[in-house]
């Protein structure tokens, strides 16, 4: 059987002739907009005869595979004696700078084209075409070659023969892959129950071509049965590829750990793990250019053959791997980690390689994506960290400042004018907003086209933050509607003005479509209906509900009803005291108490310490390196002499995602309902909703409240041997709004109905 490879012309072109380095965090082409409006002015200038954006495709045999090549070429010009294809550039740079021969890339992709063409219409030869259009001044300059059917058959010939090692690498594997997933059993005797059910459903989603979202309770193994079936569905054809996305480490951490039992068990994939850039880098400095960085200079000389090499030796490439062959090519890690994600069967990574416009993996092609599954894990963190992705924010103070260093220049002006509206809007006193300003648009759009050509001149650290603030700024005003309110903060001479997305579910859809399935799932996408509708939910998409496998007699559930609201914190702090000291005497072993604020928890770990010095005791400080994060962690032990009670914030690095099982601990405790605080941009999300129709402040604050309680919470029954304690501190858990969102294996708890000082209580049912 021949192998098909489908892969468009510029992937193409790009992956052999790519070389040089990696410049700036910036690119140095115009805008996407700019590079657009330049094509379409380009092409109004063609004759009648002509074509624009000309579809050619082709099958292209070489040795045992066909390669299948695609794309648009820009132009097709027809005379009486010629055709000629056109490609057309723009670029920010002097058009001084730019000989025949300095592209060699843009060459190829037109040669591609040409020749495409020329087979599909039996051409003996054609005439090949760049133009360059530098965009500030519009000058054009254009290279013309005139080459026969021959010459470009040879040509397509030695780039497809380049491409065929890294080809051959992963033809080789696939058959392998393919081979292993579909005799793949599950690695474990038996499900637990409720296993089986989920990973039906992920298999029968990604088979539909259907999105899922399954609240699946904590402790049945989320990670393994959504994994396992589209690694099935890779084996039965229906899936290329398969992204498992996760806010958290930790997650990450599970989700590879899965992989390599399913290797252990048979499997041959290739498994890349993405690390943040800023943790990843070499250097002391994140600054990607050849002078600042020896991993950044020639990368693109030795990409090729660092990513042929860790596909033959590796099979799980996490981070330690990716240093390690990174260092070997001296390449940088993050970068080849990108160009990676694009190789691999499956990618551990952060929601935003999808989700967020600014940072996902662009070159996946729609009929990737078709082949493709998105596992979407902890999907309840996705609502806020989407809000986030689709926001932006310039601030006055920049501009001013950018105006001042660039006196007298070009930049200054632009940077003038913005200051200037921004200055207008101070005065003007409007601070909430249902619209974006075209004028601010179009200034930002001008300025980012002067910082531009200042960044490919100068390192500027404050106008490299501002280009992209500038550029954020006007991708999300594309997307704006009524789901977005733009609203002004005014602090002294400062104006901040931000675009925010009060609700990201049409992102979210618009971002997930083209996969051939999405599972979004998370033991606590309570209440459903909630969570469908902001992660994009349609009325079509699947939805299934798992609760927990183990025995509600492994959990002990006691809610004591006093008030955490900031005006009673005082008064009610010290009978908490006395009621945690209580609850942790009621069993042996590692406790963690979670509270809604750092300040809160500081009050009380004093109180709690005064009054009961000899309980050993360990607190969560705010910004944690992934270090200390570990060790606090590392001393919840089941062999510790005495026990360890650990004051932790809700939502926070340690009530999410952490796996202390067994005897590591024995019990939680939840102070308040989880609320986020009271402030402008939560009550903005509360007056959208309240206006749509929808109850705003359980939207805006109960429901992610109680995320972080059910969560939290769910730190602790990890196993079906596990048994604890959760105890409930607030009033508000007796409240019929609340009780609704209590998962079911916590319905039988029991009730404080007195405490005395001492810290006695007594239960009723």
């Amino acid at each position: 059987m021949t192998n098909m490879v489908k892969i468009s012309v510029r992937n193409l072109v790009e992956y052999v002739y790519r070389s040089g380095s990696i410049e700036s965090g910036f690119r140095t082409s115009s805008t996407m907009t700019e590079g657009t409006r330049i094509h379409q002015l380009i092409q109004k200038g063609y004759g009648e005869h002509d074509e624009k954006e000309v579809f050619v495709e082709a099958d292209i045999p070489y040795q045992d595979f066909v390669v299948r090549v695609d794309g648009r070429c820009d132009g097709l010009l027809k005379d009486e004696e010629c055709v000629t294809i056109d490609e057309i550039k723009s670029t920010v740079h002097s058009l001084e700078d730019v000989e025949e021969d300095t592209h060699p890339v843009h060459w190829a992709q037109a040669i591609f084209y040409a020749y495409v063409y020329a087979g599909d219409h039996h051409l003996s030869e054609m005439t090949i075409q760049l133009t360059y259009v530098q965009v500030k001044t519009m000058e054009q300059k254009q290279f013309r070659r005139v080459m026969t059917y021959e010459e470009m058959e040879s040509f397509v010939y030695k780039v497809i023969e380049e491409y065929a090692s890294f080809l051959k690498v992963k033809l080789k594997h696939k058959n392998e892959r393919n081979k292993t997933s579909k005799t793949l059993a599950f690695p474990f005797d038996t499900y637990r129950e409720g296993q089986r059910k989920l990973a039906g459903a992920v298999y029968k989603t990604i088979d539909d071509k259907k999105t899922l979202f399954a609240s699946a309770a904590t402790g049945i193994g989320k990670t393994i049965s959504t994994i396992f079936p589209a690694v099935k569905a890779i084996g039965e054809g229906k899936l290329e590829k398969m992204f498992y996305l996760t806010a958290k480490t930790i997650t990450r951490t599970a989700a590879e750990e899965a992989f390599q039992l399913l290797m252990d068990n048979g499997l041959d994939m290739k498994v890349l793990t993405i690390t943040a850039k800023d943790k990843i880098c070499f250097q002391e400095e994140t600054i990607c250019t050849s002078e600042k960085c020896p991993f950044a200079a020639g990368f693109y000389d030795r990409i090729n053959e660092a990513i042929i090499d860790i596909l033959e030796h590796e099979n799980i490439i996490k981070r330690v791997i990716i240093e390690q062959y990174a260092r070997k090519h001296q390449v940088c890690p993050f970068e080849f980690s990108i160009e990676l994600a694009y190789a691999v069967d499956a990618v551990i990574c952060d929601y935003n390689y999808i989700f967020d416009p600014r940072v996902s993996l662009k070159r996946l092609l729609e009929d990737q994506k078709k082949k493709t599954a998105i596992l979407v894990d902890e999907a309840h963190n996705l609502v806020d960290r989407a809000r986030e992705m689709y926001s932006a924010t310039i601030h006055k103070s920049s501009f001013l400042q950018l105006k001042r260093d660039f006196k007298n220049n070009r930049l200054a002006a632009e940077a003038k004018a913005i200051n200037d509206y921004l200055l207008e809007v101070k005065k003007s006193e409007e601070y909430l907003r249902k619209n974006v300003d075209e004028e601010l648009v179009a200034l930002l759009e001008t300025f980012i086209m002067e910082a531009e050509l200042e960044l490919v001149k100068i390192d500027h650290a404050l106008l490299l933050d501002t280009y992209f603030a500038a550029q954020n700024f006007v991708k999300i005003a594309k997307l704006y509607n009524e789901k977005f309110i733009t609203y002004v903060e005014v602090h002294k001479s400062e104006v901040k003005l931000k675009l925010f997305c009060l609700d990201p579910s049409q992102q979210i859809l618009k971002m997930g479509k083209g996969f051939r399935g999405r599972v979004f799932f998370s033991a606590t996408l309570i209440p459903a209906d909630y969570y469908k509708e902001l992660l994009g939910g349609q009325s079509e998409d699947y939805v299934i509900s798992i609760p927990s496998p183990f025995a509600r007699q492994n959990i002990e559930v006691i809610i004591q009803p006093l008030s955490t609201r900031f005006r009673d914190r005082e008064k009610t702090m010290e009978p908490m005291v006395h009621f945690i000291k209580d609850v942790i005497d009621k069993k042996e072993g590692n406790f963690l108490i979670f509270f809604p604020s750092y300040q809160y928890m500081r009050s009380v770990y004093e109180q709690f310490t005064e009054h009961y010095p000899s309980v050993s005791t360990i607190i969560q400080d705010v910004g944690m390196a992934e270090v200390e994060r570990e060790d606090f962690l590392a001393q919840f032990t089941s062999e510790r002499a005495e026990r360890l009670v650990g004051f932790a914030v809700l939502g926070g690095i340690f009530s999410e995602g952490v796996d202390l099982k067994g005897d590591r601990l024995q019990g939680v405790i939840v102070v308040g309902v989880g609320m986020p605080q009271i402030g402008f941009e939560r009550d903005i999300i509360k007056d959208h909703f309240q206006s749509v129709g929808k109850n705003g402040f359980d939207y805006a604050y109960v429901y992610p409240g109680m995320n972080k309680v059910l969560q939290a919470g769910g730190r602790l029954i990890r196993s079906d041997t596990d048994t604890g304690v959760i105890a409930l501190i607030d009033d508000r858990f007796l409240q019929t709004k609340y009780q609704a969102l209590i998962p079911y294996e916590w319905q039988d708890y029991s009730v404080v109905v007195g405490l005395k000082k001492s810290g006695t209580s007594n239960h009723h049912r």
